[in-house]
């Protein structure tokens, strides 16, 4: 083991398993793991209730995981990110800042920002990929363009040789010594008030935290996954994964997600079992869909401002407001797009097919501005 002092800054990673940061830090000396909110930062990604809900419970999981192995995990609430780093830097003396890869506009900017101070300080910054099969740098076609389509992109993942996962977590982290202003759960206000007896039904629905997901995994791939091809269309019931949330906030790792499916996969067709095998072959591509959305987001990343397809740049939207609300609250008068947004609202969550229904009805029948939906 190293003699570093490294500050692990946990953003949506939350897990201690195939966690490279995280890893690399146990191995290379005392460890100071770290959460900081900023909601000052989050801008127009600023997440809504249900996520906020989530992430609280999420951390609270990782803080119990982080004492047993020998670290607490340090809340910091705060308007700057950068200050709150330096902050720790300082407090433990800090050679070594280590964090995993974001990939939206807000995060890709906000990041190397902070890289290059940290650097100019002195402080060595290493960042690793915990959230994809591949780093959105690694896949160009072959003249060297970044892919606009699904297909060849997904083709192109599926022909790289795959990274072994690291499925045993650090057996002990050995915590860096120093003291910063700090916060409780509570404090870091992701939810309040008025938000807490409807996120109190979430609770019934869902168990955030990465012990949590990785249960719901070895479930999907027990139970649903060899008919997932057959049940995948329907809206009701767990005819899907469910394991979306988890892959936002980084509780599961897609690596693993991908490699205990790949083996289903193998199996099953050693058996001669077409229906789960080709029910893996759909499942993949809807991690591929996943991978395929970051990729977007880091190799043409004004697409959050304006179409991908510059035909569509001056396409006249109908900017009504009150349609807008009338879609959001589920009050359209179409019954299965109502029924989804009200699900949404009360769970969190809808089914992908649900989802395409009604973000077309909102843009196609609607003509609302796809920012808005975006938003």
């Amino acid at each position: 083991m190293g003699s570093n002092r490294t500050i692990v800054w946990f953003r949506r990673d939350l897990r201690i398993e195939d966690n490279p940061a995280l890893a690399a830090a146990a191995r290379d000396g005392s460890v100071f793991p770290v959460f900081i909110w900023c909601p000052k930062e989050e801008g127009q990604f600023y997440p809504g209730r249900v996520s906020r809900w989530w992430l609280k419970q999420s951390l609270a999981h990782l803080d119990q995981s982080l004492k047993s192995l020998g670290a607490k995990l340090v809340l910091i609430k705060t308007d700057s990110t950068l200050n709150a780093l330096l902050e720790c830097v300082n407090a433990i003396q800090a050679t070594k800042v280590v964090f995993n890869h974001l990939y939206d506009p807000v995060s890709l900017v906000r990041d190397h920002n902070i890289k290059e101070k940290l650097v100019e300080l002195g402080i060595s910054v290493k960042s690793y990929n915990g959230d994809l099969l591949y780093e959105p740098w690694e896949l160009y076609d072959e003249k060297g363009h970044a892919f606009t389509t699904f297909d060849p992109f997904w083709e192109r993942c599926l022909h790289k040789q795959m990274e072994p996962v690291s499925l045993i977590p650090p057996w002990q982290l050995i915590p860096a010594k120093g003291k910063v202003e700090r916060c409780s759960i509570e404090d870091l206000g992701l939810e309040n008030e008025l938000e807490k007896p409807s996120n109190a039904l979430l609770g019934r629905a869902w168990s955030p935290g990465w012990g949590n997901a990785n249960k719901a995994l070895t479930e999907f791939m027990d139970k649903q996954l060899l008919n997932y091809s057959k049940n995948r269309q329907k809206v009701g019931g767990d005819s899907t994964s469910l394991l979306s949330p988890y892959l936002h906030f980084g509780e599961l790792s897609v690596r693993k997600v991908f490699q205990m499916a790949r083996v289903k996969q193998i199996s099953w067709g050693n058996e001669g079992n077409s229906v789960g095998k080709e029910s893996v072959t759909l499942f993949l591509r809807a991690i591929g869909l996943r991978e395929y959305s970051r990729y977007l987001c880091f190799n043409f990343p004004f697409t959050h401002e304006r179409a991908l397809l510059g035909h569509l740049s001056f396409f006249p939207w109908n900017a009504d407001p009150s349609n807008f609300k009338t879609w959001r609250q589920g009050r359209t008068g179409y019954p299965l797009v109502d029924a989804g947004m009200r699900e949404l609202w009360a769970t969190g969550w809808m089914h992908n097919r649900i989802r395409v229904i009604v973000s077309s009805f909102a843009v196609k029948m609607l003509l609302l501005p796809w920012k808005w939906g975006m938003k």
